[in-house]
């Protein structure tokens, strides 16, 4: 299978029809741990600095996949209505929302974190980008980033994911794979089943 170039998968999202008002809204999904935040910011700096919406802004201690009201309140309707959004971001220290982030109107918006490529989300989504990196390896690259003082927090989280993913899974809707060790993109994958599981070697994060 070819590969393609994070400038060459910008071109291919700028020329998609709009999904979300005038906006093409893009989403990176994959484990915790797979390399979501650094190919969004990858793939944001080939679009011209393109908003990217971090999930775990939405996300909470009690509720880590129960942000789906949150975004479509604070950031699909508005943006679907030609406006400017912001939303509100949880502070995981405090444990409660703070400040606000600003996502402006443009072209394409991209949406990161565990669960972007959901159910809910996927009629809004232009395109559905998968950091293809198994459960066990991204977790234990979570944990060497994170270090021991958030062990516990990992356990949890690990039950969580493996339950949302159980019961709406991302990975079989995925327009655009990518390996999560080494960054390559695979186009045209849509409907492909996940069956060998990558190398569990740590690449930058």
């Amino acid at each position: 299978m070819g590969t393609q170039t994070v400038d060459a998968l910008a071109a291919e999202l700028r020329a998609l029809p709009p999904s979300c008002g005038p906006v093409r809204l893009v989403a990176v999904d994959g484990h915790a741990g797979s390399g979501k935040t650094t190919f969004a910011g990858r793939l944001s700096a080939a679009l011209g600095g393109a908003p990217v919406v971090h999930l775990d802004d939405l996300a909470t201690h009690a509720e880590p996949f129960g942000w789906t009201g949150r975004l479509r309140a604070q950031v699909l309707e508005p943006l679907a209505a030609g406006r400017d959004a912001q939303y509100r971001v949880y502070d995981w220290t405090l444990r409660r929302f703070a400040g606000p982030a600003a996502v402006p109107l443009a072209p394409v918006v991209l949406v990161e974190g565990v669960g972007a490529g959901r159910r809910a989300v996927r009629p809004w989504l232009s395109r559905l980008v998968w950091m293809e990196l198994d459960a066990v390896a991204a977790r234990r690259r979570g944990e060497e980033r994170d270090g021991p003082e958030l062990a516990e927090f990992w356990a949890g989280w690990a039950l969580a994911e493996s339950a949302h993913f159980a019961a709406d899974p991302s990975r079989p809707h995925a327009d655009t794979v990518v390996d999560g060790v080494t960054g390559r993109i695979a186009p045209s994958t849509v409907g492909e089943t996940s069956t060998t599981p990558l190398t569990c070697v740590v690449a930058g994060k």
